[in-house]
């Protein structure tokens, strides 16, 4: 038998899948990862941990999969993006925490760069990676020289994987970088000169799928090759079987990603949307656009770990459905600022219409439905300024499309059917897909086609009278987000 191992280094956690040629699931496993949160806007985490908590995770699941190391044939890879590393090269030792993408320390930063033709945000790596090269005149100098290494997560990842061997990023990590030249497909200079980033601590760009080294014997038992690396979304739009120009689906992780496949060419907005690598195939360069609502999956675990409503995070379906509305209750999920259209990283989450007869439910339910309407709000942005029409069925997966409450709120709330893969997990089975096209394990997309299974469809059951009163009420909610804190 020869399988894949897929791993999807996220924001709150790691996961590993081994899928068999079939793509069925033979094993899988998960741990969280410990997030540190140092001052109001702060999110990092400790790169050593990260890659302990990867491969303690990936040896579980080979484990439980009941193969043998030599029968996996690739490993594929996907990441949280623009989270920002920089290790010594000669040791492996990092020499800051590793900044999250979350994290909007670098906010003003950002915004003045646009003086000097260099348009970012804070969510970006690329003035997080200055700021931790300006605690020092000694790590400038020493990046300069070599000495340093820069990488997002998923070259921290395939340097440990690989035993320091390969320095490399792929063309869709790159590209939410800020450091990268879209058109040219190569590091961008005029961004590098306006931040003072020595181009000699970048990685090489290689392609989405391809081997980029072996893992050393120790490490699984067998050396096996690395063979794909793909941002989550990007990775999660491939597994979706999103190849298409006009092809839309939703991440519901941490956040709530949307991305619209715009084809070979990327498409801008004005309005916090952001145009980025799909994946680079051979001669194959393709584009999405790409917007955010920050909190989903994690405005959920707010209400487990800070509200202590939810037993659990997967109990939030079930509690939902113990009420049949709302009960006048509306939330906004601006934990961390509120990203497209809106793009203020000063927002802060609000719940309002609360009364005596308010109950738990009665605030899981609204959170929901505000997750649902923040999705509205970043879909049809992106299918405005892309100039695409909305599909009739969006195909929707992470680890919060397992809620059929929130699956049947979207439905309700952009009109259209709402469809979900067997696997909500479609991120590690696209860079399974990926890595497994590298070596020859399946062919071609085609024979990839065969293996996608349908894990649910969920119909709209509100009019359209119904669901544009309703959006219109809840977007004037938006205003006491964008008070932040007073």
């Amino acid at each position: 038998m020869r399988a894949v191992l897929a791993i999807d280094e996220g924001t709150t956690g790691v996961r590993a899948y081994v899928f068999d040629r079939e793509a069925r699931l033979l094993g899988h496993a998960y741990a969280e990862v410990e997030t540190f949160y140092p001052a109001p806007g702060w999110v990092e985490q400790d790169p050593v941990a990260v890659w302990q908590t990867t491969l303690d995770v990936s040896r579980t699941a080979i484990s439980r999969a009941g193969i043998a190391a030599r029968s996996i044939a690739a490993i594929g890879l996907c990441t949280q993006r623009a989270t920002t590393i920089v290790w010594e090269r000669r040791t492996g030792r990092p020499v800051y925490r590793a900044i999250v993408w979350q994290d909007t320390r670098t906010a003003a930063r950002a915004a003045a760069l646009a003086n000097e033709g260099v348009f970012t945000n804070a969510m970006a790596s690329a003035t997080k990676l200055e700021w931790i090269l300006d605690r020092s005149p000694e790590l400038r100098s020493r990046a300069e020289h070599g000495e340093l290494c820069f990488g997002t997560m998923d070259s921290w990842l395939v340097w440990n994987l690989t035993g320091a061997q390969a320095h490399v990023t792929d063309h869709s990590n790159a590209s939410c970088t800020t450091l990268y030249e879209p058109f040219q497909g190569s590091w961008w200079a005029h961004a590098l000169r306006a931040l003072r980033i020595p181009e000699a601590m970048l990685p090489k760009l290689r392609s989405t799928s391809e081997v980029y080294g072996h893992t050393p014997p120790d490490l699984f038992g067998a050396p096996i090759p690395v063979a794909s690396i793909a941002g989550d979304q990007q990775a999660a739009m491939f597994g979706e079987l999103g190849w298409d120009k006009g092809a839309a689906k939703i991440t519901l992780g941490t956040s709530a990603m949307a991305d619209v496949h715009t084809g070979t060419e990327p498409a801008f907005s004005p309005h916090g949307a952001y145009p980025l690598v799909l994946w680079n195939l051979g001669s194959e360069r393709c584009f999405c656009l790409e917007g955010t609502a920050i909190a989903a999956g994690a405005a959920i675990q707010w209400l487990r770990d800070g509200l202590r409503i939810l037993p659990s995070v997967e109990d939030a379906a079930l509690v939902a459905t113990t009420v049949t509305d709302h009960g006048g209750v509306w939330a906004v999920p601006a934990f961390q600022g509120l990203g497209t259209p809106h793009m203020n990283p000063e927002a802060r989450a609000v719940i309002g219409g609360l009364s005596r007869g308010s109950t738990a439910a009665h605030i899981v339910r609204a959170m929901l439905e505000g997750i649902a309407f923040r999705c509205r709000e970043v879909l049809s942005t992106l299918f405005a300024d892309a100039s695409l029409a909305p599909p009739e069925r969006l195909r929707v997966d992470g680890g919060a499309a397992a809620n059929d409450v929130l699956l049947q709120c979207l439905a309700n709330v952009l009109g259209c059917e709402v469809e979900r893969p067997a696997s909500v997990q479609a991120s590690v089975l696209g860079a399974a897909f990926l890595a497994g096209l590298a070596v020859g394990l399946w062919q071609d997309r085609q024979e990839l086609r065969q293996h996608w299974r349908s894990g649910g469809v969920f119909a709209p059951q509100w009019s359209r009278d119904e669901r544009e009163e309703r959006f219109a009420r809840w977007q004037r909610a938006i205003e006491a987000a964008r008070l932040g804190s007073l």
